[in-house]
């Protein structure tokens, strides 16, 4: 926890948002830290996360395991701790891949993708690290794996949405919750 960013009290925090975060408790067993620290700007708080759901939740070709896999190679390349272990936990029990997010986040290049899966990643990576440079033959990379122009708008979007969390998470010192290291890979208590 970051002593500059105190993450915020549960309690002090409007009714919508500690709402919220206790849906997601109840749902993961924990509060994770995200919620926290953005939840000491509500305003900042509500406009993520309505972003990160109309993302994450949208219907369409990729994925909820498609879309872990961006988030996580792109937190990789981004030296992201929090939203590397946080969503390489989410990867590893959607997808139930338990080495999968690990290379992701190390080279994606490496990993045991689909060519889906890595027409995924080079977009995203793309996007990440060299978006001025996008051209046609990215896209039609894409299509050649039956994904189209809203898939390639959904890969970038999300690959922007983390790209701006990785940045927020470095500078506030943003931890993964415990709980989190061992997602997916030892059975749940209960």
């Amino acid at each position: 926890m970051s002593d500059r960013y105190p993450l915020a009290d549960l309690n002090e925090l409007p009714d919508d948002l500690r709402e919220r975060i206790l849906a997601e408790q109840e749902k993961a067993g924990f509060v994770p830290e995200v919620f926290l620290m953005f939840g000491r700007r509500p305003a900042e708080s509500r406009a993520f996360f309505a972003y990160h759901d109309a993302l994450m939740d949208r219907e369409g070709n990729l994925s909820k395991a498609d879309k872990e896999m961006i988030v996580v190679t792109i937190s990789g390349q981004n030296n992201c701790l929090f939203c590397v272990v946080a969503h390489g936990a989410i990867l590893r029990v959607v997808k139930k891949a338990p080495f999968l997010a690990d290379q992701l986040a190390v080279n994606y290049r490496k990993a045991d993708l689909t060519p889906r899966e890595r027409a995924i990643c080079d977009f995203a990576t793309k996007v990440n690290l060299h978006a001025d440079e996008l051209c046609d033959a990215d896209f039609a990379a894409l299509h050649e794996h039956g994904l189209d122009d809203e898939d390639a708008w959904d890969i970038a979007a999300i690959t922007g949405l983390f790209g701006l969390s990785n940045r927020l998470a470095n500078a506030t010192d943003m931890r993964p919750n415990p709980e989190f290291y061992l997602m997916g890979r030892v059975p749940r208590q209960k």
